[in-house]
C-alpha cells in the first residue's frame, strides 16, 4: 500500500543529481569569485570545494529534501569572509543559492530597511539569497562562512516534476506514502480509490464546461453571452465584476453583455471558471461543511491576493492569476469527500486538517488534470507553498505570483514564524522596482486593500 503516492504525493521527493566539479568547473568558480571583485564584492578569505558532512547538509532547506547520495553529488563551495565583507548585491544576477553556516550576516533592502540573521537563528537553515537576482545587499557583521550550490538544483526538479504530472497512473508500484502520512485504514482505501479511479471527484458546472469548450473554437462576443446567460448568478457577479473596483469603472454595465465585452473574452472564460468553483466546496455534512466552507473562504483570500499581485506586476493576466489562486489548495476538496463517506475510517478532523497540507500538492495537481485544467495550472498546487521555487525564467510567473500570494496569506497568522524573510525567496527578486513595507510584506498589497475587498465580494 505504501507504493501508491510517489506519483500522486511524489511532491517531497525532489530527485537531483549535480555531479561535483570538475578541474576546469573549479577553475571557473574561481575566476568568478575574481570578477565578482572588480564589481564591488568582497574577496573571501578562502575558498573551499571539499564536501560538508550529510548532517550540516540535511538542516538546510530546500536541499535537505534531496536523498544522502544525491546531497553529496551536489557542487558545494564553502567561502570565509572577514567582518564588514560585501556577499552580494540588490539586484545582481545570480546562479548559486546561499546559506549561511558560520557568524552574522545583515540584510539591507532599499531604503534605510534592514535586518540580520546569525547561525544560531532557526532562518539560518534557510538560503539568505536563493533567486536569479538578489533580493538584498547582504553584509557579514563578524566572521562568516558561506556555502553556496548551484540554483540549478532548483530547475532540474521543476522539469521532473513536469514530467510526472504529463504521465498516467499505471502501476501501484509508482506510488508510496510521503513519510509524515500515517499509515491508517483510512488513508490506506483513500489511496485504493485513487488508484482504482473510484474516487469520488467533484465536476464543475455545465456553463463553465460549455464555456471553455466554446472558447476553443474562436466564439464571439455573442455565442459566449448565450452561454453564460444560462447561470444567472454568473450573469450577476460577471456585471458586478465589470462595476467594481477591480476594474476602475467609469461608466457602469448593465447587462450581461456589455460586461462580457468590457472584460474580453479570454478574461471572461477565466472569470466564469472562477465563480463556478465555488460549486466544488460543497458537502452534505453538518461538520464538514463548515471545513469546506473555511477552505473557500481561504482560497477566496489567497484568489484575491493574486489578482492584485498580477495587476500591478503586469506580467501575468490577473484574471488567470485569479483562478490559479483559488486552485492553489484544490486537493483538501476530494480528501474531506472521501471522509465524509468513510466515516467509519475517518480520523478525526483536527487529524485530517493537519495532513491536508501533506496531501494537497499532489492530489490538487491529480484532480485538475482530471478536469482537463491546463499543464501550467495542474503545477499550481504542487509549487503554491514551495517557498525556493525557481522556474528559470527571468519575469514573474503564474506560478510566482501565487507564491507571493499565499505567503502573503499566512502573515500574521500561526504559520507566519515559519516563512522566510520575503526577499530572499526567487519569486520576490524577480519583482520590478519592488517595495517593501516595516513588515516586510509588499507594498501592493497593503495599497490595494479596497481591490482585494472588492475580489473578495465578488467571489463570495
Amino acid at each position: 500500500m505504501k507504493a501508491f503516492f510517489k506519483k500522486i504525493l511524489g511532491f517531497f521527493t525532489k530527485k537531483t543529481i549535480f555531479f561535483e566539479p570538475s578541474i576546469l568547473e573549479t577553475n571557473t568558480l574561481k575566476d568568478q569569485v575574481i570578477n565578482d571583485t572588480e564589481t564591488g564584492v568582497t574577496e573571501p578569505l578562502s575558498v573551499s570545494y571539499n564536501k560538508l558532512p550529510l548532517t550540516v547538509l540535511k538542516k538546510l532547506a530546500p536541499i535537505r529534501d534531496l536523498r544522502n547520495d544525491e546531497l553529496q553529488k551536489i557542487k558545494q563551495t564553502t567561502f570565509s569572509y572577514g567582518p564588514e565583507s560585501l556577499i552580494f548585491i540588490l539586484g545582481d544576477k545570480s546562479d548559486q543559492i546561499y546559506y549561511l553556516l558560520k557568524g552574522t550576516v545583515e540584510f539591507r533592502l532599499s531604503g534605510e530597511k534592514s535586518y540580520c540573521i546569525d547561525e544560531t537563528s532557526t532562518l539560518a537553515n534557510l538560503p539568505i539569497s536563493s533567486g536569479k537576482v538578489h533580493g538584498a545587499t547582504v553584509v557579514t557583521k563578524s566572521s562568516c562562512t558561506i556555502l553556496t550550490v548551484p540554483i540549478s538544483v532548483s530547475y532540474w526538479w521543476v522539469n521532473e516534476s513536469r514530467k510526472k504530472t504529463q504521465n498516467p497512473i499505471t502501476a501501484k508500484s509508482d506510488f508510496s506514502f510521503p513519510k509524515d502520512v500515517p499509515n491508517t485504514p483510512f488513508f490506506n482505501r483513500f489511496s485504493d480509490a485513487c488508484l482504482g479511479n473510484k474516487l469520488s471527484l467533484p465536476t464543475l458546472p455545465q456553463v463553465a464546461i460549455q464555456l471553455r469548450r466554446a472558447m476553443s473554437n474562436n466564439i464571439g462576443v455573442k455565442e459566449a453571452v448565450k452561454i453564460i446567460q444560462l447561470d444567472a448568478i454568473i450573469v450577476t457577479r460577471l456585471i458586478q465584476l465589470a462595476n467594481s473596483a477591480l476594474y476602475a469603472s467609469l461608466e457602469p454595465v448593465n447587462n450581461c453583455h456589455e460586461a462580457v465585452s468590457r472584460l474580453g473574452l479570454d478574461a471572461t472564460c477565466q472569470l466564469v471558471m472562477s465563480i463556478s468553483m465555488k460549486q466544488l466546496f460543497k458537502s452534505n455534512s453538518p461538520e464538514f461543511t463548515l471545513e469546506m466552507q473555511a477552505l473557500w473562504k481561504k482560497s477566496v483570500h489567497i484568489s484575491s491576493l493574486s489578482f492584485v499581485v498580477a495587476q500591478e506586476c503586469g506580467a501575468v493576466n490577473p484574471e488567470d492569476a485569479l483562478l490559479a489562486g483559488l486552485i492553489c489548495d484544490i486537493g483538501a476538496i476530494p480528501l474531506i469527500n472521501f471522509a465524509e463517506k468513510n466515516a467509519d475510517s475517518c480520523p478525526d478532523l483536527i487529524e485530517l486538517k493537519n495532513i491536508m497540507p501533506y496531501l494537497n500538492p499532489s492530489v490538487g495537481s491529480f484532480l485538475l488534470e482530471k478536469l482537463n485544467f491546463s499543464t501550467e495550472l495542474i503545477e499550481i498546487p504542487k509549487h503554491a507553498e514551495n517557498w525556493y521555487y525557481e522556474s528559470g525564467e527571468d519575469s514573474l510567473t503564474l506560478i510566482d505570483v501565487v507564491i507571493l500570494a499565499k505567503f502573503h496569506s499566512y502573515l500574521g497568522t500561526d504559520k507566519a514564524k515559519d516563512l522566510p524573510f520575503i526577499n530572499v525567496i526567487p519569486a520576490y527578486s524577480k519583482l520590478k522596482n519592488s517595495k517593501l513595507n516595516p513588515d516586510f510584506s509588499l507594498d501592493i498589497v497593503t495599497q490595494s486593500r479596497q481591490r482585494i475587498n472588492a475580489a473578495m465580494r465578488m467571489l463570495g
